[in-house]
């Protein structure tokens, strides 16, 4: 606290400064303070005038920073009380999980964010790496479970998923949902799946579309394996595909009988407009009386082709609509019956689907199983209608009231089979066990795609990294709900591993390949003066 005014600070400083010999002894005793007092004020008030003048930060601006940086010191604190401590191999498990659930470097970064604080959280480029690191890591740990997953992957689901226009391969185990193949490749020709096949020597039937690239792919494969005495791979054309087909054949009728009918209606009103005169009454009537025949023609045509669609679709269903398992001579000949029918250019697709040896490939496969199972035929025929009764009682959840036989036919046929048979239980789980395994559509793919495409709608590029890292993860994870709660796809194939964690078994190879990122990073750094010197 001042004990003179500041006045007198500035007269003491001009006393000194600019008086004569004598004057700071009279001007002390005038203000009634010692001399070295003026000496003391003087120095201060030229400290004071040259720091103002010199051309740096003025008092004001001192104080503005003083002010804000006191702000950002009480943000940080405050960001500090409310985050959380996360040690780098903490931050390193998440970025990992995270980008492998499909969120973005810039999602994966806001997360951080709210984790740890803006200030704490590593900076992008240390995220990329991380992610990169993953990626290498994964592909890394893949090897071994792949050479693991040849031996046990016996039916597989193949099918081709594009992105930016470059092809994916993929293959999936329908009963556990290993994803077995994720390859990013050039192109999908036949020569492209062969190298993707050739190491998957265990597959014994596999399900895909009518791809050129990949029905020469498995084809060459199966050459192959005759040519060598290997095991046989049968093929099955995909059923999903086929049926997706003739239900937009339908709806491209449905359409027209829609867009004719309206033509239709528009006649008749014009026709009404003009019915009392002579000279345009005619005209409009033959034209309307016109465009109702083409109306129900066309009407007509989709009423018989949905019938016929509706027997070949019978046909390539696992039972019959009376509940007998179907077989090749009965759904050949409803393929027939529909296919002089469905004439139409709009069907020629299907139908060369449906004239495809191997559309009913499943039906030999499933009948074959059945017949390994429970080799006498009659009995065999017993389990499998008490399967499919089974699957016709009332649900628990089914309102009003059960009339008919339906919630005891299967009671019936239970005593049926046991008179058959004593041990019949045991032989229809077996039966169970095919008719539950049964494959017909690559549908297993199309889980994929949908994981997929949520990956690539929030990154710019899927490389190979990130597809072996979302494989990897998705063959660890457990499933939360499903036939298949509580255990991850690695688990139902049948593998024992160690542990099934997702970050258990990247971490390791996560730490090796950061470390080389660092080792190599650290060699280019010290070669770029030397090239310099030279």
């Amino acid at each position: 606290m001042f004990k003179l005014p500041v006045a007198n600070w500035i007269a003491n400083a001009a006393a000194r400064f600019t008086g004569t010999h004598g004057v700071v002894t009279q001007h002390a005793e005038s203000v009634d303070c010692s001399r070295q007092t003026v000496y003391e004020h003087a120095a201060k008030v030229q400290a004071a005038v040259e720091a103002e003048h010199s051309g740096g930060p003025t008092r004001a601006q001192l104080l503005q920073t003083i002010e804000e940086l006191r702000q950002e010191n009480a943000q940080l604190w405050d960001t500090l009380n409310h985050s959380v401590e996360v040690p780098p191999a903490k931050q390193q498990e998440f970025t990992a999980t995270a980008t492998a659930m499909g969120l973005s470097l810039n999602q994966v970064l806001v997360l951080l964010g709210v984790i740890l604080g803006p200030h704490a959280r590593p900076c992008r480029s240390t995220v990329h790496r991380w992610v990169k690191a993953a990626g290498i890591a994964a592909g890394r740990v893949l090897k071994p479970l792949d050479a693991l997953c040849q031996t046990v992957v016996l039916v597989g689901c193949l099918d081709e998923i594009f992105f930016h226009g470059r092809p994916v391969l993929v293959g999936v185990e329908p009963a556990s949902m290993v994803w077995f193949l994720g390859q990013k490749a050039d192109n999908c020709k036949g020569t492209t799946w062969v190298n993707a096949l050739r190491p998957w020597t265990a597959l014994s039937y596999v399900v895909a579309d009518a791809g050129s690239g990949l029905q020469a792919g498995i084809a060459a494969v199966q050459r192959e394996r005759l040519k060598d005495g290997g095991k046989t791979l049968d093929h099955g054309l995909d059923v999903f595909h086929t049926v997706q087909e003739g239900k937009r054949v339908l709806r491209v009728l449905w359409n027209r009988v829609e867009q004719t009918w309206e033509q239709a209606e528009a006649a008749s009103r014009k026709f009404e407009k003009v019915r009392g005169q002579k000279d345009k009454a005619p005209s409009a009537a033959q034209t309307a009386r016109h465009a109702w025949r083409k109306a129900e023609s066309e009407f007509r045509r989709y009423e018989r082709d949905e019938a016929a669609w509706k027997i070949a679709h019978a046909a390539l269903e696992v039972f019959r609509p009376d509940g007998t398992l179907n077989h090749r001579v009965w759904a050949q000949e409803q393929i027939a019956l529909a296919l002089g029918v469905l004439t139409g250019l709009e069907w020629s697709k299907v139908r060369g689907f449906l004239q495809s040896e191997t559309a009913l490939t499943f039906l030999d496969r499933l009948h074959g199983q059945l017949e390994a199972a429970v080799p006498e035929s009659e009995l065999r025929g017993e389990l499998v209608r008490l399967w499919w009764l089974r699957r016709q009682r009332p649900r628990s959840g089914q309102t009003g009231a059960v009339s008919g036989a339906g919630h005891v036919a299967h009671l019936v046929q239970q005593v049926v089979c046991q008179k058959w048979d004593a041990n019949w239980v045991e032989l229809y789980l077996a039966v169970s066990q095919v008719l539950r395994g049964r494959v017909r559509a690559s549908s297993a793919v199309e889980c994929m795609n949908s994981v997929l495409r949520m990956h690539q709608s929030r990154h710019r590029t899927l490389n190979q990294g990130l597809l072996d890292l979302k494989r990897l993860y998705w063959n660890s994870r457990e499933f939360r709900g499903g036939k298949r709660r509580g255990r991850c796809p690695y688990a139902h194939l049948g593998l024992t591993l160690p542990t099934y964690d997702f970050w258990s078994l990247l971490r390791g190879e996560m730490r090796v390949a950061l470390a080389e990122e660092k080792a190599q990073a650290k060699a280019q750094s010290e070669s770029r003066p030397r090239a310099k010197a030279a």
